[in-house]
């Protein structure tokens, strides 16, 4: 690695560009993430990392921020790229990456979604809007009404959609008000934070329980235009499955028509851009957003670039590896708590009966092995807290910086796959 002799190059706003996020767990992939965003004409995020994710790696803002730009300097660059404070939830989110230098700003208003909206009794729905008014979600039952009951919004794809009946509007209204609510202050902490490049700001609603129906995502962009919140880019939660580190599992016509009905809802109401979180290793359905959406789209990529370094670990250190995925499997009931994932330890043999290259294939090619590594990433980087070191993460990174070219190269092909199936589309 060679010492760099300019300033560290600064993130900007990329506005409706079709983009690209690439995460960085481990501070060591913005080379390979440049080289795989050179097969493709995606405006890139090279600083990209949830404050769930920098406590579970024990990074803060800058140092994520200062690992993309040291990358960055190594490989010569000097064109534009964002850096996405991603999945924001608090005032104190924001005005800590907004100190660090980061130019897009995902909220995530998820805990303020109101899921059990979808089977509510009539009753319980009506109680339920009463107490949206008394939040302050909305000003009164009057204005919610005046402003969407029985009003037909004509799209660009020539559909309609009509709120015609208090049911479909309360429903709607119950489910996402308060969680746009939300999102209305953090979009206020934002500009009073006052970012020294700039925001973008993207509203995720993806974490939620079931799709997001045209008629729940033209609400919330109508509200969000309402409301005066200029979001770049909207993540609704889409039918069939996102689970992490594997394939799309679903229905390919049915995403591709709910998918055109987003996009049409996107350029009434913004336009903005459609942001498909968890968008690792969704292969079956890149061309599909890549036809489909064409300007209008970005992509949020994290822990397959983690799973890409444990294949160089896997090729150099495979003892250390051995290690990893042993652990990983102690770690895994426990940790998939907080993702959607569908593995289970009984699908994948003991990793100490398999010889190196079979137990790389299985663990970092194969759903189930793949799946155990991604959920049990933040166990493995901090195991050993509280003592002196911490051999795992150690491990990997000496293997990182040990083997620089294979570490880039096998990036620069995994993510590579992904925005050449993109532009495929």
């Amino acid at each position: 690695m060679t010492a760099p002799s300019q300033p560290p190059p600064l993130p900007s706003l990329l506005g409706l560009r079709p983009s690209f996020g690439f995460g960085d767990r481990l501070g060591f992939a913005t080379p390979g993430h440049l080289a795989a965003w050179r097969k493709g004409k995606l405006a890139p995020i090279f600083a990209q990392q949830s404050v769930r994710e920098m406590t579970r790696t024990q990074r803060t803002p800058h140092e994520v921020m200062a690992a993309a730009q040291r990358g960055l300097q190594q490989e010569g660059w000097s064109g534009s790229w964002g850096a996405d404070a991603d999945h924001l939830k608090t005032k104190e989110d924001v005005f800590s990456l907004a100190a660090a230098g980061y130019t897009f700003f995902t909220i995530d208003p998820s805990a303020y979604v109101q899921n059990q909206a979808d089977g509510m009794a009539r009753s319980d729905l009506d109680a339920s809007v009463q107490d949206l008014i008394t939040s302050g979600a909305f000003e009164t039952l009057r204005a919610l009404e005046d402003s969407y009951l029985n009003r037909s919004y004509e799209l660009p794809d020539n559909s309609t959609i009509t709120f015609d009946g208090k049911e479909v509007l309360y429903r709607a209204a119950v489910k996402y008000g308060k969680a746009i609510a939300h999102a209305e202050k953090m979009a206020q902490w934002i500009a009073q934070a006052k970012p020294s490049r700039g925001a973008e700001i993207e509203v995720s609603v993806d974490e939620t329980e079931t799709p997001t129906s045209p008629a729940e995502h033209l609400f919330i962009g109508l509200e969000l235009k309402r409301r005066g919140i200029r979001a770049v880019s909207v993540a609704p939660r889409f039918v069939g499955e996102f689970e992490k580190a594997i394939d799309y599992k679903g229905d390919l016509k049915l995403f591709e028509s709910t998918l055109r009905q987003h996009l049409a809802i996107a350029q009434f109401c913004g336009p903005y851009k459609i942001s498909v979180h968890s968008g690792s290793d969704k292969f079956k359905v890149y061309p599909i957003l890549g036809r489909v959406c064409g300007e209008l789209l970005h992509v949020k990529t994290a822990g397959t670039s983690y799973l890409e370094a444990l294949r160089v670990v896997a090729r150099q250190a495979p003892q250390l590896f051995l290690e990893i995925a042993e652990y990983s499997m102690s770690r895994f009931e426990t940790d998939r708590a907080s993702y959607h994932v569908s593995a289970k330890l009984s699908d994948v043999p003991k990793p100490a009966t398999l010889p190196p290259k079979e137990r790389e294939a299985v663990f970092l090619n194969e759903n189930a092995g793949r799946q155990i590594l991604h959920v049990t990433f933040g166990s493995v980087l901090t195991m050993g807290r509280g003592a002196k070191g911490n051999p795992f993460k150690e491990g990997i990174l000496e293997s990182l910086r040990n083997n620089e070219a294979l570490h880039k190269e096998v990036l620069a092909a995994h993510l590579g796959r992904h925005i050449e199936s993109i532009h495929a589309g």
